[in-house]
């Protein structure tokens, strides 16, 4: 048997929490394809099956089962040696896991979470998929659901609520079809809204929310989107009201343990002042007003009243 790469052990393990190459590559910034590879790269090392593969998924063998179990406990004890190594000779960081929209919200804000004089400094991972903040593959989350297991802690922050938008260039009687992200690629229930609807044509597809949206401002056709993203584009205007059935929270989860450090109690502070001063924007209450710009406008400021997390 050849050495075993700890890197193809990484993306297994990947694999087998996302439950797919799609949640995977998105962890991991290699294209499905890429993790396939990897996957079989490895089970030809070690001469054994570990996955069984199907449309709905990748489940895994009973040695899939065995080798998740040793690849967690070396990913946990490689941690410690990789936050010493990332923050030893520089100030610590705090790593904020969000999806598409959330990230873009919390960048256009970035003056509300982050300060030149503060003593750390913030990384930003974006993806649609769930990092594992229990083996610390960052420090915060915003999460559409509470955490079920680990050592985690969490809050509600927010009820986000979704519509559908349409380019505002385009006249406002002009019927249209719709846009989305494709069934592979959707891994939030929001992104597969449009897909289990079976009287929307979609005439033109994308495998990222970004690109939705520049469909959508293109006038390609008219997409979902959330409030708190489309109302502050001055580019979009809602085609129609918001979509009840969609509503759902947003949660900020973090380590039971990390929480207490001093650098993510103040991200976890700024955060929750932030998305609570614009508690409206996202719940849909507060449409775009049309404006110069053409990019996203940035949001309330975060109030200076202190609040307190949990």
């Amino acid at each position: 048997m050849k050495d075993l790469n700890w890197d193809d052990v990484r993306i297994f393990l990947r694999v087998a929490q996302g439950g797919g190459l799609s949640a995977a590559a998105a962890t991991t910034g290699l294209s499905p394809a890429t993790v396939g590879r990897r996957v079989t790269a490895l089970e030809q090392c070690i001469g054994r099956s570990l996955f069984v593969r199907s449309q709905t998924g990748y489940a895994l063998t009973s040695d899939g089962r065995a080798l998740m179990e040793k690849a967690l406990a070396m990913d946990a004890s490689m941690r410690p040696i990789a936050d010493w190594s990332r923050t030893s000779s520089q100030r610590p960081g705090v790593r904020v896991s969000a999806g598409t929209w959330t990230a873009s919200f919390l960048a256009a804000n970035i003056h509300a979470l982050w300060r030149p004089g503060d003593d750390f400094h913030l990384c930003f991972k974006t993806t649609e998929a769930r990092l594992d903040l229990a083996h610390r593959e960052a420090e915060i989350g915003l999460r559409n659901a509470m955490p079920e297991s680990g050592n985690l802690a969490g809050r509600k922050l927010a009820d986000v609520a979704f519509a559908p938008y349409r380019a505002r260039h385009l006249p406002a009687d002009e019927p249209l079809d719709w846009v989305a992200v494709g069934r592979d690629e959707a891994l939030t229930s929001s992104a597969r809204w449009v897909l289990d609807q079976p009287d929307m044509r979609v005439v033109v597809w994308s495998n990222t929310l970004r690109t939705l949206r520049d469909l959508i401002r293109a006038g390609a056709g008219q997409g979902v989107l959330p409030c708190m993203a489309g109302d502050r584009d001055p580019q979009l205007v809602r085609a129609g009201p918001v979509i009840a059935e969609m509503d759902q929270a947003q949660y900020i989860v973090a380590h039971a343990d990390d929480r207490h450090r001093p650098e993510v109690r103040t991200v976890i502070r700024r955060i929750t002042a932030l998305v609570e001063a614009n508690a409206a924007l996202y719940r849909g209450e507060r449409p775009f007003a049309p404006a110069a710009s053409a990019e996203p406008a940035a949001s309330a400021p975060m109030p200076a009243t202190r609040n307190r997390t949990r």
